[in-house]
């Protein structure tokens, strides 16, 4: 008889937490019979071969790494960063290096300590497959003025480039609704009625193809998967979205996308201490230009 994954590992491993599973089944740590899980509600069989390797724990300090970086811009107080696909942001389970902190840490060696010892100068995210512009704050002041900033979503704008399977039926739209965590996947997120927070997308599209769309999308808010949810729920899932996407559809395309296509593109915001306001751009990485409809 065939069981949840989760509920099997959960009864193998009782000091464990449900979340603990999903990040190691998330991080690629558990596999059944050889092939990593695909997710912690997948159902197994008892004859199923399971396997979990602990990852060692995330140091409560990250250490400097010489990691290559990409600086757009830089001054004593901020870096703005365009960031690669793939580079995870901050370190966490199943990821205690080779993050993006540890390369800051090794650029900025006085970074170490601004807004905590566990993320130093993060003061918003990008998923791991989403590549683009990230500031980062380099001194208190520069910190305390971009939490601000970001935490009121005032003079901060972030415009992102998506490559998407299909076309909305309009060529511009805005979606404003709530956005929490899914009430049956809980790594998922998902439009909701309350207990969410509101986000707001202004769409918005570039070129169209025969099955794909390029959109532009200026966020008002940052919610966790917040473009991602609303270019699925118009019905235009970002190509390579494993999480929201239509992999299907993905795997109809020549070549197969690695990750979501989605880049942030634009970034505008005020300077957190001399107060003049600032723009800037990263290029689109070259991945995206076969799906892009230009």
């Amino acid at each position: 008889m065939a069981e949840r994954l989760d509920k099997v590992l959960l009864a193998r491993h009782p000091d464990f937490s449900r979340s603990r599973i999903e990040g190691l089944v998330k991080a690629g740590f558990v596999t059944v019979n050889g092939v990593p899980a695909e997710k912690a509600g997948q159902k197994v069989a008892a004859s199923d071969t399971i396997d979990v390797t602990i990852p060692p724990p995330v140091p409560a300090v990250p250490e400097p790494e010489d990691i290559p970086l990409d600086v757009v811009y830089e001054d004593d107080d901020i870096v703005v960063v365009n960031k690669p696909a793939g580079l995870v942001v901050h370190p966490a389970p199943g990821h205690g290096a080779g993050t993006l902190v540890n390369a800051l840490l090794h650029h900025c060696p006085n970074l170490s300590g601004i807004g905590g010892v566990a993320r130093p100068g993060i003061v918003h995210r990008l998923d791991q497959d989403t590549s683009g512009l990230i500031v980062v704050a380099k001194s208190q002041p520069a910190m305390d003025g971009l939490v601000k900033a970001f935490a009121s979503h005032r003079n901060v704008e972030k415009t992102y480039l998506a490559v998407c399977h299909g076309r909305p039926r309009l060529d511009a739209g805005r979606i404003e609704n709530l956005i929490g965590r899914h009430p049956v996947d809980r790594k998922r997120m998902a439009i909701v009625e309350r207990n969410g927070k509101v986000a707001i997308t202004n769409w918005r599209v570039r070129a169209a193809g025969v099955r794909t769309s390029l959109l532009e999308c200026r966020i008002e808010t940052g919610r966790t998967h917040q473009i991602r949810v609303h270019l699925a729920s118009l019905g235009c899932p970002i190509i390579g979205d494993r999480v929201y996407g239509k992999g299907a559809l993905d795997r109809r395309l020549d070549p197969v996308p690695a990750r979501q296509m989605l880049h942030a593109w634009r970034l505008a915001l005020w300077h957190p201490v001399r107060n003049e306001r600032m723009s800037f751009e990263a290029p689109v990485p070259p991945d995206m230009a076969p799906y892009a409809a230009v």
